[in-house]
């Protein structure tokens, strides 16, 4: 039985605690902002194919809508709709008191990010992971009362440009999953979107920008052997968006708000314009119709709509923070407030539906495939798959694993543990104890069991001792 119970125990510590190890598998998540789906087109790009043989890329990912820096990067760390999440635009803003702060200076606004959705950081944080963030959206915030874990905010004016910035950053991440055992780290990079913003997607100065991304993937993916790490970390890199060519020099009428006939900026408390081609209004008591009829219709380029009619593939209406009419542009063309005051050469935020605005997307590691091409798919499907190779929990999201499994090496795992990590860890303890406890059972049934063997021998043997010499053979034995 002791023989059975030991055979017990060495199964329930093979199996249970295999999972259990230092060679869980880690992710890197990268994302070149504004890097369009077909950037790869027109540009030598040797390192992104090399990652397409040995991985997975697909035709174009598609963001959510508004398809814009921050909203877009919080959907990647999220798997949620912006509408869900509420991080709906760039700036923070307030229209009680017509606060707007910068770009950079809402990143500083936990407030703004923190209003009840957790990144995947926290999550995997809470589930016993580690995790990092290098200058990504949302990195310097805290999320009820946690911070990610190790990160680096990026100082203002910052020159996203720099190559040699590019490497030693990298190799600061690469630090990071194998000295500080880190599981999850998100890595931004902020080119070719500033490249095709300056000069236009079409650009000679966008294609050389897709060269340095090009060298700085092949650089990313040699660091990461030279710190040991290809067996275990699976890298993912995309974008938040695309970019558009803007019409420019009289070939166009552009959209003027200050000139449409029956509009006027005084029947607004608020408003977000001049930030490209979408725009926000919250009219005075009253002024609601007025400022929505003389819109609407007003330019065969301008989309206006009140919230609530928003188209649904737009999923941009479900949030307090989300203004009560909503404009957007049709690509090529920007929404201008008093005067033109835009010069971009490119744009985003565009509906998402348009090809212009989708993001490109390759995969490789040990959980993907390799050469595997597929479809496109919606950008919050990418949560879901982080999550199920790092093993934990996620929390409410809008994607689906399904929408991505088909890139890993299995279905259910791929090599990743099949259930999360909190959960295995608690069925393997709830074994352990089992069986810890069927031994304890053994072996004191054992016990007892040799005590009263031994009671009996000895209860026997002063028995005999106790009886009389035989007198003759036809004595009856006891």
């Amino acid at each position: 039985m002791l023989w059975t119970a030991s055979l017990c125990v060495l199964w329930a510590s093979s199996v249970l605690g295999a999972p259990v190890n230092n060679e869980k598998q880690k992710v890197l998540l990268i994302s070149f902002d504004g890097f369009r789906w077909d950037y790869d087109r027109d540009v030598d790009t040797p390192n992104l194919d090399q990652m397409a043989e040995d991985g997975v890329k697909a035709l174009y990912v598609t963001p959510p809508y508004l398809t814009i820096t921050s909203p877009t990067h919080f959907t990647l760390l999220t798997g949620r709709y912006i509408e869900n999440h509420g991080v709906i635009h760039n700036m923070f803003f307030n229209t009680t008191t017509g606060e707007k702060k910068s770009y950079y200076q809402s990143q500083f606004v936990d407030q703004w990010w923190d209003n009840g959705t957790l990144p995947i950081w926290i999550t995997a944080q809470r589930q016993g992971l580690k995790a990092g963030s290098l200058h990504f959206p949302g990195t310097a915030s805290s999320y009820q009362g946690q911070f990610v874990m190790h990160k680096e905010v990026e100082p203002q004016l910052y020159n996203y440009k720099n190559e040699t910035a590019w490497r030693e950053n990298t190799d600061k991440v690469m630090s990071w999953f194998r000295d500080k055992n880190v599981n999850f780290v998100s890595f931004y990079f902020g080119e070719p979107d500033g490249t095709g913003h300056r000069y236009g997607p079409d650009s000679n100065e966008r294609r050389e920008m897709v060269k340095q991304v090009d060298r700085t993937v092949g650089y990313i993916r040699q660091s990461a052997e030279r710190h040991g790490l290809t067996h275990r970390l699976n890298i993912i890199i995309t974008s938040d968006h695309g970019m558009s060519t803007v019409y420019r020099n009289g070939l166009v009428e552009e959209i003027t708000l200050s000139k449409i006939p029956g509009f006027s900026f005084g029947d607004l408390s608020f408003h977000l314009v001049d930030y490209g081609p979408s725009g926000m209004l919250s009219p005075k008591p009253g002024r609601l119709e007025a400022v929505y009829n003389a819109l609407k219709g007003a330019h065969p380029h301008l989309h206006v709509y009140k919230k609530e009619d928003v188209p649904e593939h737009l999923r941009f209406t479900k949030n307090d923070r989300i203004l009560p009419i909503i404009l957007w542009a049709d690509p090529g063309y920007v929404i201008n407030g008093y005067f033109p005051v835009q010069f971009n050469k490119g744009e985003h935020g565009y509906d998402n539906q348009a090809m212009d605005m989708k993001p490109f997307f390759r995969a490789v590691g040990p959980a993907f495939h390799k050469n595997l091409k597929v479809g496109p798919f919606e950008t919050v499907n990418i949560y879901p798959l982080m999550c199920h190779i790092l093993g934990i929990e996620p929390e409410v999201n809008d994607g689906h694993l399904d929408a991505t499994k088909h890139m890993l090496v299995t279905s259910t795992a791929a090599r990743a543990e099949s259930s999360s990590h909190r959960k295995y860890m608690k069925n393997a303890f709830t074994g352990l104890a089992a069986v810890a406890g069927f031994l304890v059972i053994v072996f004191a049934a054992a016990v007892v069991q040799r005590l009263l063997k031994q009671k009996r021998k000895t209860k026997r043997s002063g028995s005999l001792r106790d009886l009389p010499e035989k007198e003759d053979a036809h004595q009856t034995p006891f």
